[in-house]
């Protein structure tokens, strides 16, 4: 009798790539759908200018590199990463840009350093920093949430401004755009405004920005569903969210008057996108148990630091980078103790 022999492992697990990403799409959903709920159209175009040019730009590089195309833009690697990117684009920016980010993102950040497992940096995270170190004004031109303004684009109008670049006629960009209640608060504290003063604007809800708040809520189910489904773990998005929420609330009981409630940083800007679905990419971020809550911890402590004192209010992109610089020595110094060796402590 002859027998087939294979070698281990044996078990092959169910989790493949493909199913991993198609179920990181299925978690932004809620998410996405909010976003197109409060701000119309643009984010449903940025999301389509994103993925169309992440995917040609991925099928572009694997043709020069003479690797199978198919193969690899099936994993849905590429579309995840435009996905991100574009909701984390203003509404209205300039259809070139968006596909500037997403083509930095797919071909510098990611193949250029091997392709999917070998980027050191989150793709979308870097593309998004590209695009606003580059293009400051349009890349902070948010639009006020419909429950603010009273009315949304059209979709014929957010064609024309994203594609023409210009307001339609007859408006001005004032008429159209606001600052984020992130841009709001920073630049009204530095006003010396007190925060009771501040969140008399139409911009603020119970905790954050009002629109924003929601959107945090549908990104939060949408992070619990990946959790459930073990996609992602549990120690990024707690740490990230703890320690943001800590340092936030630390500040907030010295000096009420100059430091928003920590609720106001979990709801208002990426804070929630960030913990479950930016800081959780297994390829740049930590990988040990410690090291992932010492890992999100950093993270949250950076994007309050970075939002109070540094120059750009939704410091999420930037904490998450600097970190995955960080994430190897992480690593390094948290690594468990292999079964069987002696530790310091043993006799």
């Amino acid at each position: 009798m002859q027998f087939s022999i294979s070698s281990s492992p044996h078990q092959s697990g169910q989790q493949s790539v493909t199913r991993v990403m198609g179920l990181v799409l299925l978690a932004l959903v809620p998410g996405t759908l909010a976003m197109f709920w409060y701000f119309g159209w643009g984010p449903i175009i940025n999301l389509g200018i994103a993925t169309a040019t992440a995917v040609a730009a991925e099928a572009a590089v694997l043709h020069l590199r003479g690797r199978a195309i198919g193969v690899t833009l099936i994993d849905l690697s590429a579309v995840v990463t435009a996905w991100l990117l574009a909701l984390a684009l203003p509404p209205l920016l300039p259809w070139w840009q968006t596909a500037m980010g997403s083509v930095f993102a797919i071909v510098v950040v990611k193949q250029l350093f091997g392709g999917i497992g070998h980027n050191p940096f989150n793709p979308a995270m870097a593309g998004y920093v590209l695009l606003l170190v580059s293009f400051p004004v349009t890349m902070t031109r948010w639009l006020p949430p419909d429950v603010v303004s009273g009315s949304a684009l059209s979709l014929a109008d957010s064609l024309h401004i994203i594609f023409s670049g210009t307001p339609p006629l007859g408006q001005t960009w004032d008429a159209i755009s606001s600052a984020t209640p992130l841009d709001q608060m920073r630049t009204e504290l530095s006003q010396n405004r007190m925060i009771g003063e501040i969140r008399q604007s139409p911009l603020w809800g119970d905790f954050g920005g009002r629109g924003w708040e929601w959107i945090g809520n549908w990104y939060l189910l949408g992070g619990l569903f990946l959790i459930w489904r073990r996609v992602i773990g549990w120690r990024i998005p707690a740490s990230m969210l703890a320690g943001l929420v800590l340092i936030a609330g630390l500040f907030w009981a010295i000096d009420p008057d100059t430091h928003p409630f920590p609720a106001f940083h979990l709801f208002s800007g990426g804070a929630i996108l960030g913990a479950f679905f930016i800081a959780t990419d297994p390829v740049s971020a930590s990988t040990t148990p410690r090291g992932q809550l010492i890992y999100g911890a950093l993270i949250g402590l950076l994007v309050f630091v970075i939002r109070t004192w540094g120059g750009y209010p939704d410091a999420v992109a930037f904490a998450v980078l600097l970190m995955n610089m960080a994430a190897p020595t992480i690593d390094h110094y948290t690594q468990p103790r292999i079964f069987g060796q002696r530790g310091r402590g043993d006799a």
